[in-house]
């Protein structure tokens, strides 16, 4: 599939860029996959005014590959999305592991319907960038791409600026969620997109959880030769945004209005600091993210979108004092939340 062969709408969209959250799991106390709140969590993202859905990634857990669930809750969001709405939506698969298992993973999304996949390259730490670069290649013969800058925290690959000029240059890279929590690397990719001429192809996302809004509003200027080129991050693909994501799209929607702008208001470019405060209890910083997926499973459960806080991995839980650290966010930064939103259409979003 290349992203020609992408429905317009949903390219545009992309392209011009959206607000996507990294969808959650919702499993039951015998850590069984919990339908009726999976649903509910596409329903309230979709509501809420996302305009897509990364399923299958670091959020969702990667282990659904080692109990049979990633077709299972590939096709549930799906059809949850196509029964739920008729606008565009952007549906991003989440694509792991070696060579023979993300290409299989590629085949499956796009039997089901995904746009696009989001590949993790934690399976390949040892490869030299000449193999991930193959390995990439590989799969974009399958489905278009959209590259992934993960933490090391979290299992990411530090990649230099001729990687991503590389990555960049595979013509069905679509976009790339920029994640190392690292200005530098950031920047590293950005110039590496530059290099390749690509900035025009792919629209670059963000997934710094650190620098959300600065990095949805700030303007880069890449130099070459003395010779500016300015770009934008054009949105987001976050596991941040699995929470309070009514609040998070009108914070983008403020963002996106406020660029190409001479100046941009002191309260928007202070909100970020707020929101990386919610992240850091969310995340589970203290622990060196230790508790980031719980931590959003926290949130859920106190909106009544999920039962409990279960992970596939029973030792994988909140870090001790993070449910004190997501009480104190949530006193402090109550006006960021959605959760009026939430109670107003959770019983529709159950049903």
């Amino acid at each position: 599939m290349h992203h020609s062969q992408i429905n317009s709408d949903i390219r545009n969209l992309i392209t011009e860029g959206t607000v996507i959250p990294a969808h959650p799991l919702a499993l039951t106390a015998a850590r069984q996959l919990d339908k009726t709140h999976q649903r509910a969590l596409t329903r309230y993202y979709i509501d809420a005014g996302s305009g897509g859905l990364a399923v299958g990634v670091h959020t969702t857990q990667f282990a659904i590959r080692d109990v049979g669930l990633y077709r299972p809750v590939l096709e549930l969001a799906a059809e949850t999305a196509a029964n739920w709405t008729k606008r565009p939506l952007a549906m991003v698969a989440g694509l792991a592991g070696p060579t023979n298992q993300a290409v299989t993973e590629a085949r499956t999304a796009r039997d089901i319907g995904y746009h696009a996949g989001l590949l993790s390259l934690a399976a390949m730490k040892s490869a030299s960038e000449d193999e991930i670069i193959a390995h990439c290649t590989a799969v974009a013969a399958e489905i278009p791409l959209v590259g992934f800058y993960l933490q090391p925290a979290v299992g990411g690959v530090i990649l230099s600026t001729r990687f991503w000029q590389r990555f960049a240059s595979i013509d069905n890279v679509i976009a790339i969620k920029i994640a190392p929590f690292n200005r530098y690397r950031t920047l590293d990719v950005l110039r590496g997109v530059a290099a390749a001429g690509a900035l025009d192809r792919v629209a670059l996302y963000t997934g710094n959880d650190d620098h959300i809004l600065l990095d949805l509003m700030l303007p880069f200027d890449l130099r070459d030769n003395g010779v500016s080129t300015r770009t934008y991050f054009k949105g987001g693909l976050l596991g941040h945004w699995s929470v309070w994501t009514a609040s998070a799209i009108k914070q983008f929607e403020r963002c996106k209005a406020a660029r190409h702008k001479d100046s941009v208001p002191a309260d928007l470019l202070a909100l970020d600091a707020r929101v990386t405060d919610c992240n850091s209890a969310f995340f589970d910083v203290a622990n060196n993210f230790h508790g980031c997926i719980a931590g959003c499973h926290e949130v859920l459960r106190r909106q009544g979108l999920m039962q409990g806080l279960w992970c596939l991995d029973p030792d994988e839980g909140l870090s001790p004092g993070q449910k004190e650290e997501i009480d104190r966010v949530y006193r402090a930064h109550a006006d960021l939340s959605d959760d009026a939103f939430v109670a107003a259409n959770r019983d529709k979003w159950l049903a």
